[in-house]
C-alpha cells in the first residue's frame, strides 16, 4: 500500500496555541481579551456572514475544499479557520487532525517535506474523516517551501484539506493560489465592531465614554485585534476612557493635534513652526509616521485649490516613502514644513 495508508494511534503534532487556551487558564481571568473573547463557533462570528454562509454549506455538504483566507489583519481569518476545526473534530481531537503553523515556526523547505508530508500521510486510529493542516501567516514562507506544498497539497488531497492563510495573496505563488478557493476577509464594519465592543466592556465594567469609543474604533480600522488590545491597555492605565486616554495609549495624533500643526504650517513662519512642532512630537512622543498617515485625510478635506492639494499629496507620499526606507525624521520633518510653504505659495 502506499504511505498514505500509514496508522497512527495519536500523532505527537506541535501545534501553535494561536487562538487555543494555554493550561493554566481554564477560567480565562489571565487571558488577553483578545483569547479570552476569540469565538470557538461560526455562529459567533460578528462579520464576514457570506463567507461564513458558504463554509457552512461546505461542511454541511461534505465537500469543503482546500481554502485561501487573505486580508489585513485582525478580521477573522484564523478565528474562522479554528471555529472550523473545532465544528468538525471537536475540541477533543484537534491535537491529532489538526496540524498548524504559523510565522513562530521554522516552515522552510524541510518541514513541508517531513513535518507536514508525515502528518499528511498517516491517519489516527480512532478518528475518521479529513485532517486539516493550517498554515497561518503563509505569506512568509518561501517560494521554494510553496512549490514544495504544492506536490504535497496534490498527493494528499484524499485524507488532508489544507487552508492557507495571508495578509498578502500576492506573495502566495500561482500553483499554490490555484489549488484552493480564495475567500477575501474586509476590515470589519463599524458596526459589527460596536456590537462586540459593547459586550466585553459590559462584561469587563470597562467605563468608557462614548468619544472614547469612538476614537478607539477610528483607529482601530477594522482591526478587532487592535481594537481589544488598546481597550485592555487603557483599562489597566485609566479609571475612565476618553478620547484623550486612547489617544494617549496609541501614540497617535489626536485630531487636535493635526489641526494645530495644519495651522501652524500655513500661518506661522518657517523656523517657528518646525520649532512647535518638533516640540509638539517631543512632548507627546508622536511619530513623523503617524502624523503623516492623519495629515492625508486632512488635506483632501480642506479646500485648497487644486493644483495645491496635488501638490501637498504628492510631497507627503514622497515623504512617507523616505520615512519607510530609514530616512532622518528631523530631515523629513522640515521637508514636510518646506512642502506646505511651496503649497501656500501655488495657491496664491
Amino acid at each position: 500500500m502506499s504511505e498514505s495508508m500509514d496508522i497512527d494511534s495519536a500523532l505527537p503534532v506541535p501545534t501553535a496555541s494561536k487562538g487555543k487556551q494555554p493550561e493554566g487558564t481554564s477560567n480565562g481571568e489571565n487571558l488577553p481579551w483578545v483569547e479570552k473573547y476569540r469565538p470557538t463557533s461560526l455562529d459567533e462570528l460578528v462579520s464576514q456572514r457570506d463567507i461564513v454562509d458558504t463554509l457552512q454549506r461546505f461542511i454541511d455538504d461534505g465537500k469543503l475544499p482546500h481554502l485561501l483566507f487573505y486580508g489585513p489583519p485582525g478580521t477573522g481569518k484564523t478565528t474562522t479557520i479554528l471555529a472550523i476545526a473545532r465544528k468538525l473534530y471537536g475540541t477533543k481531537n484537534l491535537g491529532s487532525m489538526v496540524l498548524e503553523l504559523n510565522a513562530s515556526d521554522d516552515r522552510g523547505i524541510d518541514v513541508i517535506r517531513e513535518q507536514i508530508k508525515t502528518f499528511a500521510s498517516t491517519r489516527t486510529v480512532f478518528s475518521t474523516g479529513l485532517k486539516l493542516v493550517i498554515l497561518d501567516e503563509a505569506d512568509a514562507m518561501t517560494t521554494a517551501a510553496q512549490a514544495a506544498l504544492r506536490r504535497v497539497i496534490e498527493k494528499y488531497t484524499r485524507n488532508v484539506r489544507f487552508c492557507i492563510i495571508c495578509n498578502y495573496v500576492s506573495k502566495i505563488i500561482p500553483a499554490v493560489q490555484s489549488r484552493c478557493t480564495r475567500f477575501r476577509f474586509a476590515p470589519l464594519r463599524l458596526a459589527d465592531i460596536n456590537g462586540r465592543l459593547d459586550m466585553i466592556v459590559e462584561k469587563e465594567g470597562v467605563d468608557i465614554t462614548e468619544d472614547g469609543k469612538n476614537s478607539l474604533i477610528r483607529l482601530s480600522a477594522g482591526d478587532m485585534r487592535r481594537v481589544l488590545n488598546v481597550l485592555q491597555a487603557c483599562h489597566a492605565a485609566y479609571d475612565r476612557i476618553d478620547s484623550p486616554e486612547v489617544y494617549a495609549c496609541t501614540g497617535q495624533p489626536s485630531p487636535e493635534d493635526i489641526k494645530r500643526i495644519v495651522d501652524w504650517m500655513l500661518n506661522d513662519e518657517f523656523h517657528i513652526a518646525l520649532g512647535n512642532i518638533a516640540a509638539l512630537k517631543r512632548d507627546k512622543g508622536l511619530a513623523l509616521q503617524d502624523i503623516i498617515s492623519e495629515l492625508t485625510p486632512f488635506v483632501n478635506n480642506v479646500e485648497f485649490p487644486p493644483v495645491t492639494r496635488v501638490y501637498l499629496l504628492e510631497q507627503l507620499a514622497e515623504i512617507e516613502s523616505n520615512m519607510a526606507v530609514g530616512s532622518t525624521e528631523k530631515i523629513q520633518l522640515s521637508a514636510l514644513v518646506g512642502s506646505f510653504k511651496i503649497g501656500i505659495e501655488l495657491a496664491g
